[in-house]
């Protein structure tokens, strides 16, 4: 007798039928810019189809994320150059970009989506890195720590669900989850970027948030090369009282990611980064590749390694697919 599998691809239908992985749009969470001082939306340009926001454009894009039925939306501030300093003061500032972005996202949406904020310094200051530097021009692990309370207690209140930090300071998840619930904030979630590596694939986010940054982050950021740490950060994150934990980017470290999600007791979410998007659109942009379905499949891997959430840019599209399938 001749075993045969391809009975279960024989018609779209049936493999449709028989699919072990779907994406569904409440899994996604859509990555959006807002700037200050713009009067109309800005194309980025080494990310196709993604702008930075306005306010208001931005609250439009939240309303839409709704109607499309996507998890989440992960808000970035970018603000004006001359308001950049050495600690990022205007991260947690109320009268901030990102802050007044936030509520004004929060009143016009409530909860019918869930409204996550970075939780870093990379976009406000004006030497580009995510912490306070010392003396020496190091960044300062435990100093930074202080500021991120300072940025995750500024956004609880201008209205974020989740705050999420992104900097891979050592102890940066104990010391918010103290601060957000001595302050009241017990329903405030956390979303670890637990694993965060050092990657080449971040260079249209740069873009994006007109980073003033020189040199890099490898003495905070993780090694490329080192799967088992990216472990070993999770299962800290997870101890010190994350939600959620995040891998970071996603496409390139699915090993990491698998074995994150396998022993992981909360959440997982994996970051499909501006490069990883980026790439797949300038090689459709030649010819080289289906755009659309070079996309999905990128996402359905992430999802097919264990993530339970994953941020993209493409997610209002993919959702999009999804919802038509389904119609």
């Amino acid at each position: 007798m001749i075993i045969r599998p391809r009975r279960l691809r024989t018609t779209p239908s049936m493999r449709r039928l028989v699919a072990e992985t779907r994406i569904h749009p409440a899994q996604l969470v859509l990555p959006v810019f807002v700037a200050d001082g713009l009067d109309a939306p800005r194309p980025i340009s080494s990310l196709p189809g993604v702008v930075q926001h306005t306010v208001d454009s931005l609250v439009d894009e939240t309303r839409r994320a709704v109607s499309l039925g996507l998890g989440g939306v992960m808000l970035f501030g970018v603000p004006r150059p001359e308001d950049k300093d050495a600690t990022g003061s205007v991260g947690s500032a109320p009268d901030g970009i990102l802050n007044r972005a936030l509520t004004a996202v929060r009143d016009a949406v409530g909860d019918d989506i869930v409204i996550m904020a970075d939780t870093c310094l990379d976009e406000f200051t004006d030497h580009g890195h995510c912490g306070v530097l010392d003396e020496r021009g190091r960044v300062d692990n435990d100093a930074t720590n202080d500021r991120y309370v300072e940025l995750a207690l500024s956004q609880a209140r201008a209205g974020a669900h989740v705050v999420g930090p992104s900097g891979m300071m050592d102890g940066q998840v104990a010391a918010i989850r103290d601060a957000l619930d001595a302050a009241g904030f017990t329903d405030t979630a956390i979303l670890a970027y637990a694993a965060k590596y050092a990657s080449a694939f971040y260079g249209p986010f740069r873009e994006a948030v007109n980073s003033a940054l020189s040199g890099d982050r490898r003495t905070y950021q993780q090694d490329p090369a080192n799967r088992r740490e990216g472990v070993r950060e999770a299962d800290l994150d997870e101890a010190e009282g994350a939600d959620l934990l995040m891998v970071k980017p996603a496409g390139y470290y699915l090993d990491v990611l698998a074995d994150v999600a396998a022993r992981s007791q909360v959440p997982v979410a994996a970051y499909h980064v501006s490069g990883e998007y980026a790439m797949v659109c300038a090689a459709a942009e030649r010819g080289w590749l289906n755009r659309d379905a070079a996309l999905a499949e990128a996402v359905t891997a992430i999802l097919r390694a264990g993530a339970d959430i994953v941020l993209t840019y493409a997610a209002a599209e993919l959702a999009e697919a999804a919802n038509g399938a389904k119609a």
